[in-house]
């Protein structure tokens, strides 16, 4: 008789080998840190609440974002956005605002942590 232990191991073991370890819907995050402007362009400023966004303090919704970044666009070198949440913002409005942002080709996203 096959002691309980065995089956269980033999039954991770094949769920180890059988399943897949790619990560889905993977979003990048770049925490700030101290240091210099990386480039000569100034960065444009995310506010983003509970239930509102703020491109440098003009009020607009998510699905705009991406067409209000295109007037800070000057050169070849990527597009900086500095991204402040609020308290009251959840983790899921805030990778709602990363997976928009990651569309936008040519721009670097950091959010700015709590002091």
């Amino acid at each position: 008789m096959t002691s309980l232990i065995d089956v269980i191991f033999l039954l991770l073991l094949f769920f180890m080998l059988s399943s897949t370890f790619t990560r889905f819907a993977e979003v990048e995050l770049v925490a700030a840190n101290a240091g210099g402007a990386t480039g000569t362009e100034p960065p444009v400023f995310v506010s983003l609440a509970e239930d509102t966004l703020r491109l440098n303090g003009t009020q607009l919704s998510l699905a705009d974002l991406p067409g209000a970044l295109d007037p800070f666009r000057s050169g070849a070198e990527p597009l900086a956005v500095l991204i402040s949440a609020g308290n009251d913002v959840t983790a899921q409005r805030l990778t709602d605002l990363l997976a928009v942002l990651r569309q936008v080709p040519r721009l670097t996203a950091t959010v700015l942590g709590a002091a």
